[in-house]
């Protein structure tokens, strides 16, 4: 072989949904703090990005992590989030993936029964505490930073659909939040395409139509997905509601999403549906399930916030090396509409 990179990969899952993590291969990607390394990326190495995540290497339905070391003394190790579309600020799901990977691989010591991270993301320190037994990393809950909400129940005009009412709010990336059954979904997995669809043209119009600037970084903007609600249920011990999350450029999240959930409680808790220290259970569209709560409340600039934890468990699914040759005709991917919705 003569390949001119080669990137070491660890395939792993989180309920679902495809985080890979990327232990090797990227050299020293320069910042002040992990934001920052990801706007090196972003701007500078984001063929990585394509060529992990485009086919004919990647897939529609995969995200990465590159890990980086951590600036802020606190942290033990950095980690950047590449998505099909965007770099974004946090990830739940690829945190939880991160964590597993990085105590599971031996790269970090893992303690039984109990490990305690501490890890530097883009958005924030994360605190992570890792369930751990004979090896294995059995459940991950990650403590998010600040999740808020830009707007209340506002009317978003959507070509094809009409007025479609939506909260607008942040965990880490910001969502649309819209009821689904007001658009007639029932959130079951044989309506992923018509959701797809739905999602792609509420968030479009939510971004043009409204402003959603993160007070305290203000290059983290932009409303980039939607997030399908479903009826919230209260049983005696705890709430729980189902969810799809479209991912841009229109797929839906395969697990419960945990930025989204971060999200969805803060709008819960901004409505008085939920207290600090209720549980909430948030299913995906395939049935797997997020453990939540609301651990402390505050103000994030002008905005009254929720700091949130979020659980779930992640599973190794391979072990490998991505790699290119120079006469690969296709050094950053490709992308199709049959599967992407559009090419990019």
């Amino acid at each position: 072989m003569r390949w001119t990179r080669v990137l070491n990969v660890v395939g792993c899952h989180a309920e679902g949904e495809v985080g890979n993590v990327i232990t090797g291969g990227i050299g020293d990607v320069p910042g002040g703090s992990v934001f920052e390394k990801r706007l090196y990326l972003e701007r500078e190495l984001d063929n990585v990005r394509k060529l992990v995540l485009f086919e004919p290497r990647g897939a529609a339905v995969q995200n990465a992590n590159i890990i980086v070391p951590a600036v802020d003394p606190q942290a033990q190790l950095g980690y950047v989030i590449l998505e099909s579309t965007e770099y974004p600020a946090m990830s739940g799901s690829n945190t939880i993936c991160v964590a597993t990977v990085i105590l599971e691989t031996g790269m970090l010591p893992m303690s039984e029964p109990v490990t305690e991270l501490v890890l530097e993301s883009p958005a924030g320190l994360i605190r992570v505490e890792c369930q751990c037994a004979d090896g294995k990393v059995t459940r991950v809950r990650f403590v998010n930073q600040p999740a808020f909400v830009y707007h209340v129940q506002q009317h978003i005009e959507v070509p094809g659909l009409g007025t479609v009412t939506a909260d607008i709010a942040y965990g880490g990336m910001t969502y649309a939040l819209v009821d689904a059954e007001s658009l007639g979904f029932k959130l079951s997995p044989d309506e992923a395409r018509d959701l797809c669809v739905a999602g792609q043209q509420i968030k479009t119009a939510a971004d043009e139509q409204l402003v959603a600037v993160h007070p305290e970084n203000e290059l983290i903007k932009g409303i980039t997905q939607t997030e399908f609600m479903g009826p919230l249920r209260r049983t005696e011990d705890y709430l729980t509601a189902r969810n799809a999350v479209i991912v841009s450029p229109g797929r839906v999240d395969r697990s419960p999403c945990g930025t989204g959930t971060s999200a969805r409680l803060a709008a819960m808790h901004r409505k008085g549906q939920i207290a600090a220290g209720q549980r909430f259970v948030h299913e995906s569209i395939i049935g797997t399930t997020f453990d939540s709560y609301v651990e402390s409340t505050g103000t994030t600039g002008e905005y009254p916030s929720v700091v949130t934890s979020v659980a779930g468990q992640a599973w190794i699914t391979s072990m490998g090396q991505i790699g290119l040759d120079p006469s690969d005709p296709f050094p950053q991917g490709y992308t199709l509409s049959d599967t992407w919705l559009r090419a990019l």
